[in-house]
């Protein structure tokens, strides 16, 4: 009896603490983790990447269409080459909504170990003086490998 109490008192810590990880990010920690060469996955529609530019170096992949409605499976494999489970990644969308939920399916349901959401989307990043490249060229090359 004792050892099946202490077997199962194991496991429940060892699930706690395997846990995966969200944190929300501000302009100094993302700016840390882009030197750090951390993955940046930006969430938004094609029409937002034209608008504001992008976070340079970011792979651009929408997780909602203009109707809300998302097919986790098929962008969660999309992630994939980017970042395994148990690599960091960083997620932004225009004002942080959006990836708030994106980054707890990464986290809860996809296995992610490490998930950092920009708090402020780009939107803050470039208040802030952050720097955006415009995404016309980023946008030609994930047509043409079809991971937009």
């Amino acid at each position: 009896m004792m050892r099946r109490f202490l077997i199962a008192s194991s496991i429940a810590c060892f699930c706690l603490f395997a846990r995966a990880e969200v944190v929300d990010i501000d302009n100094r920690e993302l700016a840390r983790l882009l030197q750090e060469g951390v993955p940046v996955i930006d969430i938004r529609l094609q029409a937002e990447w034209e608008q504001t530019g992008i976070v340079a170096g970011s792979h651009l992949l929408t997780f909602f269409d203009e109707r809300g409605r998302a097919n986790p499976g098929a962008w969660l494999e999309k992630v994939k080459p980017i970042a395994a489970a148990d690599q960091p990644v960083i997620v932004i969308c225009r004002t942080g909504n959006r990836t708030k939920a994106v980054s707890q399916f990464l986290s809860q349901q996809a296995g992610y170990t490490k998930v950092y959401n920009v708090r402020a989307g780009i939107m803050g990043w470039l208040r802030a003086g952050g720097p955006a490249i415009q995404a016309n060229q980023s946008i030609a090359a994930c047509r043409a490998a079809k991971t937009c």
